[in-house]
């Protein structure tokens, strides 16, 4: 098969030659056809099997000749959960699009609202969005959704994940609910199946990998080594190996700029990418990690879904992630498009509950491999599958309203009050103490 076969115009042929492509994934084989015939679609596939072009060429070609938009309306409208998967999506559209005289643009926070208001006045015939950023440009008369033809749900299971399902049905309510809607995902939990049913009309369902596969060609190994002595196994990893263009991810914001200081420090040169820095700090860190002039990117998991690398080599876990499946999504940045990869993690001994976590998950033990004087003081225990029950997730704190991930987060309306507390009586808290306050200050405060 190839992809003059799939039905799709010469304009959009040109441009997959141009990228270099000739034959589609086994996603884009089946999800193109269905898309193009006007079904709605729930397709699952590992990371980086193209599933973007899955979505993105037959849109593309379901759009050529049809009605103008109209001012500031969209046809087609793309959510995706962070900021850099919506940048990723919308750099898709652009590459497979250029020979088109289709219109589209991208928005999310963390950048300046007026731009994109003025942009979207003439109307776009593919929008991609964050939810958050998209309900605030709908709440000042910037977008409205009466011509939506085609909608997007990219990387549902987190965007489920992230809270934003609430924010996800308000814009539900706001469109026709004549359209086509396709949700694309790593992964089809029931919770996003639940949400599927009340979305997807009669869909075709698509899946081509087991859930929580990893690719095939990622050589995945353990390096077991104490927690202070990650920095130095990494550089050594790094100078030993001459290794060009790393990805690291670490669990925090805190420990991605510690780690870049020490990575700095051992003439590497580095950068970080994390929830705190300004969008334009991101912006620039990826840039100039996929340029090549910055060798290592160190990464909260903002970047495990999103970042689109070509030819990325090496991926290190720094710290295992707090969710298994998170390890997948991580690892899937590289041995993307058919290449092949490595993926390292980095492992002490309190980190083995995650590691046996992660290895249920993908039902296999990681080898392990102990660098030569960094051999670990506390030795990091055996492996099992079958060795201990499934631990229970960790309760997730409650969001109180800070942006997370990139995105504005709403703190769910369902959540239930703070109770107050009953005002106290001047003078109430002790003897003349109290009394005295009361006269002082016309009653006693509370430092």
């Amino acid at each position: 098969m190839t992809f003059s076969t799939l039905g799709l115009s010469a304009p959009i042929l040109k441009a997959i030659a141009e990228k270099g492509y000739e034959t589609p994934s086994p996603i884009q084989a089946e999800a193109i056809p269905a898309v193009l015939n006007g079904s709605d679609v729930m397709a699952a596939a590992q990371t980086g099997t193209g599933k973007t072009a899955g979505f993105t060429l037959p849109i593309l070609q379901k759009l050529i000749g049809g009605p103008k938009v109209r001012a500031n309306q969209a046809r087609v409208l793309v959510l995706t959960p962070t900021r850099e998967l919506a940048a990723q999506v919308a750099e898709s559209i652009e590459t497979y699009g250029k020979h088109l005289s289709l219109t589209s643009m991208v928005v999310f926070g963390g950048v300046k609202i007026n731009p994109q208001m003025i942009k979207l006045r003439k109307g776009v015939d593919i929008l991609v969005a964050t939810p958050g950023r998209l309900l605030d440009l709908h709440g000042q008369n910037a977008i409205r959704f009466n011509q939506i033809e085609v909608l997007v749900l990219d990387e549902a299971d987190r965007m489920l994940d992230m809270g934003f399902m609430p924010d996800i049905r308000r814009l539900l309510a706001l469109m026709p609910k004549k359209r086509q809607n396709l949700m694309f995902s790593a992964t089809f939990s029931k919770p996003i199946r639940a949400l599927a049913r009340t979305i997807v009309n009669q869909p075709v369902e698509i899946s081509v990998a087991p859930p929580n596969a990893t690719a095939a060609k990622v050589k995945q190994w353990v390096c077991p080594v104490d927690k202070k002595r990650k920095s130095a196994v990494l550089t050594k990893l790094i100078h030993n190996n001459d290794w060009g263009q790393v990805l690291v991810f670490t669990r925090t914001k805190h420990g991605a700029n510690r780690l870049t200081k020490e990575l700095e420090a051992a003439h590497i040169m580095a950068t970080a990418i994390h929830g705190n820095k300004s969008q334009g700090a991101r912006t620039r860190a990826l840039a100039e990690f996929k340029q090549g002039q910055v060798q290592v990117l160190v990464a909260t998991d903002i970047a495990a879904r999103g970042l689109d690398i070509d030819q990325l080599p090496h991926v290190v876990n720094f710290d295992l992630p707090n969710v298994a499946a998170d390890y997948v999504h991580r690892i899937g940045r590289t041995a993307r498009a058919g290449a092949e990869g490595e993926a390292v993690s980095l492992v002490c001994v309190d980190e083995f509950d995650e590691l046996a976590d992660i290895e249920r998950l993908i039902n296999q033990i990681l080898p392990r491999e102990t660098m030569d004087g960094f051999e670990p003081l506390h030795v990091l225990p055996v492996s099992s599958l079958t060795s201990r029950p499934p631990r229970k997730p960790k309760p997730k704190k409650p969001n109180k309203g800070r942006k997370m991930g990139g995105n504005n987060q709403r703190r769910d309306a369902s959540a239930a009050p703070k109770k107050k507390r009953p005002a106290r009586k001047p003078g109430n808290r002790g003897g003349s103490a109290g009394a005295a306050g009361a006269k002082a200050g016309g009653g006693a405060r509370r430092k």
